[in-house]
């Protein structure tokens, strides 16, 4: 199902005989193996050639490669280099520090530093509360990762992790204006990582827990709660299920339906799946049916660890059991955080009339979308290239900007339904349709409104 996208994009510069069918063999060439050009622009011409840079998308590393031979196998034609624009975004990182106050002589420096920053110290020391005020601390997140969950790539460490938490911090800065920082923590250790926030607490306003592997995310998760006075936030939980539950209510309307009548099949019950589990129960769904890769989550079966057993009491009201396909029959909504291409458009057929599909596995859905469209009403994926585009930056910047601004001291249930709730109204009713649940991520008006409502309920 993958489709060439700007993940593989490439720019190619060739050398080519300088005929009229030049561009149109090149292109050719291009289209034949299944490259999708965006631009095209000759940079130098010459009586006996000219040399054309040649940007392209691709699917994957191997079919950029394919794009280069097709290209060499032009008679004339000659590749000089193959430029991956990926790699080249990423040169020397993403973000940034830079100073907000000018040093442009010794008076600045005696206030900004020596002697002058004394009394700033001397003011914290005799009430801590004004870190808040006078440093970085009033707008500054930790984005906290032991690499143990990369995406969908697994257990990579961290300094593999990074380029995704660099990614993350400088999405906090364009969105929502937070200042935000990578720490890339060199344990899996649950007591270490602990102790390691703990430990750098001091300086940051918040700490977005990312890509930390379940189930030792939940426990890391609820003792820095408990032992801080910042907000803890894990993004892969909390953000996805604000997301989905915010394009849930919009979805619902579009098929006129109460979730109050749904049954919710949840299939992945992970950290994004039992935090998706436990916003929607806060919604009063009919019922929720949980799935992982050992079938139907019901309350005799055996082995379950604390957060499956948590699920077991209360999902599945009827003890269901058996498969995903077994879950699927009858269900009004299905949930996807787990795998690719787990069943196909005869599943669907088998669920309540105007089902609505979520299928959020990335970057290869359980369902192909083409194929859910075909009995379901409404289809939504994490994908840029599909309508409907769950993506976590539809809430973290705001939702963060909201936690500082509150000066909240932690996060709670209302806070996440404040930000479902505003996302979902970004989405006014005469916009609303089965192609456009939720806004787009680069809507300025959302970072604002979920900031907006976080910040309302941490004060009320």
């Amino acid at each position: 199902m993958p489709v060439p996208g700007p993940g593989y994009s490439i720019t190619v510069r060739v050398e080519a005989p300088p005929s009229a069918s030049a561009a149109g063999d090149l292109t050719s060439a291009v289209g034949r193996v299944g490259g999708v050009i965006t631009a095209f622009d000759v940079v130098e011409s010459h009586g006996d050639r000219v040399v054309v840079d040649i940007t392209c998308n691709a699917m994957s590393a191997n079919h950029a490669r394919d794009i280069t031979t097709a290209l060499e196998a032009l008679p004339g034609v000659a590749v000089r280099k193959v430029s991956d624009r990926t790699f080249l975004m990423h040169l020397g990182g993403k973000i940034e520090v830079s100073a907000k106050v000018a040093l442009r002589n010794r008076d600045d420096l005696s206030r900004a530093y020596t002697p002058g920053v004394a009394r700033i110290c001397q003011a914290i020391a005799e009430n801590p509360d004004d870190a808040r005020r006078l440093t970085i601390k009033r707008n500054t997140v930790a984005v906290v990762t032991d690499g143990s969950a990369v995406l969908g790539l697994g257990n990579l460490g961290p300094a593999a992790a990074l380029p995704v938490m660099e990614g993350k911090a400088a999405l906090f800065k364009k969105f929502a204006g937070v200042d935000a920082w990578p720490v890339c923590l060199d344990t899996q250790d649950t007591e270490e990582i602990i102790r390691a926030v703990e430990l750098i607490a001091p300086v940051y306003g918040g700490i977005n827990l990312e890509d930390i592997a379940a189930p030792r995310c939940f426990e890391i998760e609820a003792r820095l709660r408990e032992k801080l006075d910042i907000p803890v936030f894990h993004d892969d939980q909390h953000g996805t299920a604000i997301c989905v539950v915010a394009a849930l209510r919009n979805a619902l309307r579009v098929v006129g339906k109460d979730i109050a009548d749904c049954t919710i099949v949840v299939c992945g019950v992970g950290a994004a799946g039992s935090a998706i589990i436990r916003l929607l129960l806060q919604r009063g769904p009919a019922d929720v049916v949980a799935v992982d890769i050992d079938g139907i989550v019901h309350r005799d079966r055996e082995g379950m660890d604390t957060n499956l057993a948590w699920v077991a009491q209360n999902t599945n009201r009827d003890g269901k059991t058996g498969r995903l396909h077994d879950a699927l029959v009858g269900a009004d909504v299905f949930i996807g955080v787990s795998a690719p291409n787990l069943f196909g458009a005869e599943q669907v057929a088998t669920m309540a009339d105007d089902a609505v599909v979520f299928a959020l596995a990335n970057p290869d859905p359980e369902i192909d979308p083409l194929e859910a469209q075909r009995h379901a009403a409404v289809v939504a994926t994490g994908r840029s290239d599909y309508p409907n585009q769950i993506n976590n930056v539809l809430a973290f910047p705001g939702v963060f900007r909201g936690l500082l601004d509150a000066q909240a001291r932690t996060i709670t249930d209302p806070m996440l339904l404040a930000a479902a709730e505003a996302i979902a109204d970004i989405v006014a009713p005469e916009q609303l349709n089965p192609s456009f649940i939720v806004p787009s991520v680069f809507d300025a008006a959302v970072a604002p409104a979920v900031a907006d409502a976080v910040r309302r309920a941490a004060q009320a």
